[in-house]
């Protein structure tokens, strides 16, 4: 597998040997032994588009996620806040260690730029004035914050005690939540388009300079198109990716790893061996199969799946009109479609004209016999 670097050439990050396949879940694993050795303590590859885990180490362990607690906050405050509204800074936004942009007291921004800045250049002052923003205050941002990752994100292992990720023992998640998180957020086109931002001009009463996407990926390779990296020392290295090669799409997470060029390296590896084994495959909306039933059924919406490369594909569509995609014998889409429109149309037209003749006959001898 090959990444574009942004010059142009072409960057090898490993090719992999003969392939030997085992089932796991919804889509074929590769075997262990081909795997991922990878050194950062926890890790999530998922295809973005279909949400299935193509790769899983202690995926679902509590952990600190540091920075990429900021995906969490952005993509919230895109969602819930408006843009346009100019910020003005208070003390205690301002009062936070770590990555700043460096606000001034009293001073006005546009959410927009705080949230660039939050995002890009992982300002922690930044995040602490968006959640005050949103919310009046830490404390209902927090409440609101976990309310909404529970019941909008769908996360089921999180709570976050902060917008920027500093250190808490209960400021935690898990790298399949950073996953689904990452896959959401990635959704969203004006955070995907902020997500992409290599450099942004910068302008406020304390600093005028030219901000640098901190995720190194993004700036290096073509197909990286976010998202964020964090650090803190309980925390080690984090890193949430999201990269797309021809139509698939796929989201990595590496947490607690040793160094920043560990969790490079991993995940490299990991967008290295997805891309090379698993593909996504599209189910357009109004597609039509023919049943074993001999009724015809179509997709009532786009539907998405993940398929092992080596593998071949069948599809059938059983009585009823249960769609079975198999990867070989392994089922990795089960859904129920629809009865062809035109032909529910034609029966009921049918049904129609029977019930019309039969009440016209019923008419007839009622005439000729009337009681």
């Amino acid at each position: 597998m090959e990444f574009m670097d942004k010059g142009g050439s072409m960057k090898r990050v490993g090719l992999m040997g003969v392939l030997a396949f085992v089932c796991v879940g919804g889509v074929q694993q590769i075997e262990a032994s081909e795997q991922p050795q990878l050194v950062s303590e926890s890790a999530i590859l998922m295809d973005a588009k279909s949400g299935e885990v193509l790769y899983d180490k202690q995926g679902n362990a509590p952990m600190y996620p540091a920075s990429l607690t900021k995906i969490a906050t952005t993509i919230m405050a895109l969602e819930r806040g408006d843009l346009d509204t100019n910020v003005r800074i208070t003390e205690e936004a301002i009062d936070v260690v770590g990555t700043t942009v460096f606000l001034m007291e009293d001073e006005e921004l546009p959410l927009e730029q705080l949230v660039k800045g939050m995002l890009i250049n992982s300002g922690n002052d930044a995040s602490s004035a968006v959640a005050l923003e949103l919310s009046g205050s830490k404390e209902a941002f927090v409440d609101e914050f976990n309310e909404y990752l529970q019941t909008t994100v769908g996360l089921e292992d999180t709570y976050f005690t902060n917008p920027h990720g500093l250190f808490h023992e209960n400021h935690v998640t898990t790298a399949y939540d950073l996953a689904t998180l990452t896959q959401y957020a990635m959704q969203n086109e004006e955070f995907r388009e902020m997500a992409a931002i290599e450099t942004l001009d910068w302008q406020s009463e304390s600093w005028d300079t030219t901000i640098i996407n901190h995720h190194q990926l993004v700036r290096d390779h073509e197909e990286i198109l976010g998202v964020k990296n964090g650090f803190v020392s309980q925390s080690g290295f984090t890193l949430s990716t999201f990269a797309e090669v021809d139509d698939t799409e796929l989201v990595a997470i590496t947490l607690n790893a040793p160094t920043a060029d560990d969790t490079y390296r991993d995940t490299l590896e990991l967008f290295r061996y997805g891309f090379e084994n698993y593909a996504t495959e599209t189910l357009p909306e109004g597609e039509q199969f023919q049943g074993t039933d001999g009724l015809t059924y179509e997709a009532a919406d786009e539907m998405f799946y993940t398929t092992a490369r080596a593998n071949d594909v069948t599809k059938e569509v059983q009585d009823g009109g249960l769609l079975v995609v198999k990867n070989d014998d392994q089922v990795v889409l089960e859904e129920l479609l629809t009865p062809f429109e035109e032909q529910t149309v034609q029966a009921k037209s049918e049904n129609k004209e029977s019930e019309d003749t039969s009440f016209s006959l019923f008419n007839w001898i009622k005439d000729l016999w009337p009681w």
